[in-house]
């Protein structure tokens, strides 16, 4: 009987490390993959947006300032108006040469109803411009 004793036993030996060339090969192929379909997955239709400031707007004295109270009053400067009498006074205002712009400054409390009636007057006399008026909120 013979007894091998040395290096000729750890051939035949179990091998105690792992072998992480196939872990390599799959991530290197996943990679690949993430970076081909990446750039199909978000294409997206190139489009030059605008860069904008909104500034605050003038107010001309040929505009024509509209306010809406909380309870539905509709003011022409300073003159509370009925909605007939908002509609005539707007007829005469459209035929003007340029078209002044109508300016509402809705009360924030205010239903849309109120303001409603008033862009739809606007609409009936032929108004073609109808600015909102609001005020920034505060800085905080």
């Amino acid at each position: 009987m013979g007894m091998n004793v040395g290096q000729a036993e750890e051939e035949d030996g179990v091998i105690s490390t792992i072998n992480t060339t196939p872990l390599v090969d799959v991530m290197l192929v996943l990679l690949i993959i993430f970076l081909i379909t990446i750039p199909v997955a978000t294409h997206t239709v190139p489009v030059s947006l605008p860069k904008e400031v909104n500034q605050p707007r003038l107010t001309k004295p040929e505009n024509v300032n509209l306010a809406v109270t909380r309870d539905g009053g509709v003011f022409w400067n300073q003159e509370r108006l009925s909605n007939a009498a908002l509609v005539e006074r707007l007829k005469t205002v459209a035929v003007a040469q340029p078209q002044p712009e109508v300016q509402i400054r809705g009360d924030g409390a205010a239903p849309y109803e109120h303001v409603g009636r008033v862009v739809l007057a606007c609409q009936r006399a032929g108004i073609l411009k109808i600015g909102f008026i609001t005020e920034p909120p505060p800085r905080g």
